[in-house]
């Protein structure tokens, strides 16, 4: 199913994909900013209004994932 996500709510999912990745490299660099960076996007992500609507079910939640980790993959911008 698709979901009719908010362009902002793909693209902080995206950053925090963007920003977990950096911390897992090996001997990251900046590891208290990155850190930061996760907690507030998790935060962003988290307590987004969409997740108030009808569509925003523990479903849809995974399909966001799916959907950021997609785009990462084909380096494309939210749908």
């Amino acid at each position: 199913m698709t979901y009719p996500y908010p362009d902002d709510l793909v693209q902080a999912q995206r950053d925090w994909l963007a920003t977990y990745r950096q911390l897992a490299e090996p001997r990251p660099r900046h590891t208290t900013v990155l850190r930061r960076r996760l907690l507030d996007l998790s935060a962003q992500v988290q307590w987004h209004p969409f997740w108030s609507t009808p569509p925003g079910t523990p479903a849809a939640r995974v399909e966001l994932r799916r959907l950021a980790h997609h785009q990462e993959q084909r380096g494309t911008r939210a749908a």
